[in-house]
């Protein structure tokens, strides 16, 4: 008889899990399940079994491919994120350069060599996806405008941005920074309200 600590070709390694928590469901196991658990596995009957071992190790192949392909568009998403969120960090920051740069073409000031590196600045920014709005005569829009300045005319027909005063940027549907802008109602607006 040979000892039991020996492995020997004739006999298998038994593993017993012991644990309480099932790993892959993350719910704490029953003692009917534990009981299963340390069961040794049956060994497969000489080819009657073959076909059913075979159809569980695809599923098993399968399972973990869809795993793997889960955990690629996972990681390629995170990676995307982490590259825009980057990119408008260093974009937010650059803000207030640009922001002088149109004061400077505003009151004339953009000229010589100086035109030439504000020129190239604003390519770099704009092939890096940002794109600036807040014109004069758009809509207002609160998700998009910040109204700092507010008036009646009766050259409107709803809330309106009669001036720009400060820029506002996006990257795609992120908005860095809302335009700045004076806001002018219809005249008749006060007197609707005062009805109410």
């Amino acid at each position: 008889m040979s000892d039991p600590r020996d492995n020997g070709p004739e006999t298998e390694p038994v593993i017993r899990d012991n644990r309480k928590i099932d790993p892959e469901t993350g719910q704490a196991r029953s003692a009917m399940e534990e009981q299963v658990q340390a069961a040794p596995p049956a060994a497969p009957a000489a080819g009657g079994d073959a076909a059913g071992l075979l159809a569980e190790r695809t599923a098993d192949l399968q399972r973990l491919q869809a795993e793997y392909t889960n955990y690629r568009r996972r990681v390629e998403r995170d990676r995307i994120a982490v590259r825009e969120q980057a990119v408008a960090g260093a974009l937010s920051e650059l803000l207030p350069v640009l922001d002088d740069i149109g004061r400077a073409r505003d009151h004339g000031e953009l000229t010589g060599g100086f035109a030439k590196v504000a020129e190239s600045l604003e390519a770099v920014v704009t092939k890096l996806g940002l794109i600036s709005f807040g014109q004069k005569g758009e809509p207002f829009d609160p998700t998009v405008h910040e109204a700092l300045m507010h008036s009646y005319s009766s050259e409107v027909t709803e809330p309106t941005a009669i001036e720009v005063l400060q820029l506002g940027y996006r990257i795609g549907d992120r908005v860095l920074r809302p335009a700045r802008v004076a806001v002018a109602e219809p005249e008749d607006a006060p007197a609707a309200s005062d009805e109410n």
